[in-house]
């Protein structure tokens, strides 16, 4: 079974009419998309959209054989002119099976949001979803299977992916394709690492895809660091990476620190990364890291390890002169060492966040300086055990490695 993907922006597409944003003037000059469409063995017609005849001639493709167009979402602004020769679009019934005479069958998967997702079969088996933008499935049933392709809102609606995984319909070997992209995010390799971290890839206009051919799959860097300073997104960084993953569990190691309800400004700031995170994730409260990474299981978000590393210096009475230097330099030094060795040889997919302070004012106190030093020395360590390392400047993530 093939799919060629006519269009792959927002219904609006890319870029929007008459917007003045970055993004959109980026896209005026190199990445301009139409709204998404696909054509699935040259029958099947996915969304109808202006231009559809003129984006199938650009992809070498015709739109004579198609037997049946079907809409995944409602369509703002005036309707769309049906070209001579084609079938008048619909819409099927949610849970309802449609057989076409090719021998594909197409089954209509209830949504979250205004809209129909489509599960269609090819005639020898192949198995692709077809996602309508900013929308997830509203119930996955026994019938649910993994599927060979996805093709989804993944940067709208990454919570979409997260239950196709957790449900099972969405496996390693399964190819997943952003489509309805639209101006929130900048296109080219931000875009790219930007679906890369959720283990999926956008397309240009026009592509054909094999649906079941994997070579294209990105992997997902197992360990990420993202640095940052106060207030540069990297948390926010952070979480977005595993956005699209379910049953995340989120270490926070600073529920020691105004964790008491006493410090009302940090339990804003706590209840500010609470309110962030999808429903699904857990939350474990803690500093003792190395046991989480030696143990199996869904992927951690460490956040922070500034915190940690305040934590490690309070045991060994880091902040005293006298014994730092009679023992309490070579406990931290073991400290840092048992986590790096954990995070060296941990199975799971672990994201971690940690402040770049080196670049910031001297401290005017030895403590203050002992502390920055450290901070160094430990995020120097843990960037050598992972894949992939961010520096977040601004809100803008700047790929250090990988």
């Amino acid at each position: 079974m093939e799919l060629t993907l006519l269009g792959t922006a927002a219904p609006e597409g890319l870029p929007r009419p008459g917007c003045p944003c970055a993004v959109c003037a980026l896209a005026l000059v190199d990445g301009a998309r139409a709204a998404s469409a696909a054509l699935v063995d040259g029958t099947l017609l996915l969304d109808l959209t202006p231009g559809a005849v003129f984006a199938a001639a650009r992809a070498g493709r015709t739109l004579g054989g198609v037997r049946q167009v079907l809409l995944s979402h409602p369509h703002d602004g005036p309707p769309v002119e049906v070209p001579a020769g084609l079938p008048q679009p619909g819409r099927v019934p949610d849970g309802r099976e449609l057989a076409l005479l090719t021998g594909h069958r197409v089954r209509a998967v209830p949504m979250d949001a205004p809209g129909t997702g489509y599960a269609v079969t090819g005639p020898d088996g192949e198995r692709l979803l077809y996602l309508p933008p900013g929308a997830a499935p509203a119930g996955l049933g026994s019938h649910d299977g993994r599927y060979d392709l996805v093709v989804a809102d993944v940067l709208g609606r990454p919570d979409a992916l997260a239950r196709l995984r957790a449900s099972g319909a969405v496996g390693p070997t399964t190819d997943v394709v952003a489509v309805h992209l639209d101006h929130d995010v900048p296109p080219g390799r931000e875009l790219t690492r930007r679906l890369a971290a959720a283990g999926a890839r956008a397309v240009p206009d026009g592509t054909t895809l094999t649906v079941g051919a994997y070579e294209d799959v990105p992997d997902v860097p197992r360990r990420t660091l993202v640095l940052g300073g106060a207030r540069s997104g990297k948390s926010v960084e952070a979480e977005r990476r595993l956005e699209s993953f379910p049953d995340v569990v989120y270490v926070a190691t600073g529920a020691a620190y105004g964790g008491n309800g006493q410090d009302g400004e940090w339990a804003a700031r706590v209840g500010a990364h609470r309110e962030r995170r999808p429903g699904s994730w857990r939350t474990e409260e803690t500093c003792d890291l190395v046991p989480l990474l030696a143990a199996s299981g869904p992927p951690l978000l460490i956040d922070c390890l500034s915190l940690w590393l305040t934590n490690a210096m309070d045991a060994v009475d880091a902040w005293d002169d006298a014994e730092w230097a009679g023992g309490g330099e070579r406990a931290l030094r073991r400290r840092v060492g048992e986590l790096t060795d954990a995070v060296r040889s941990t199975r799971r997919t672990v994201v971690a966040v940690s402040n770049e302070v080196g670049s910031g004012i001297v401290p005017a106190t030895a403590s203050g300086r002992r502390y920055r030093d450290e901070l160094g020395r430990l995020n120097a360590a843990f960037a050598l055990e992972c894949e992939q390392v961010l520096l977040v400047v601004a809100g803008q993530p700047l790929v250090l490695r990988g």
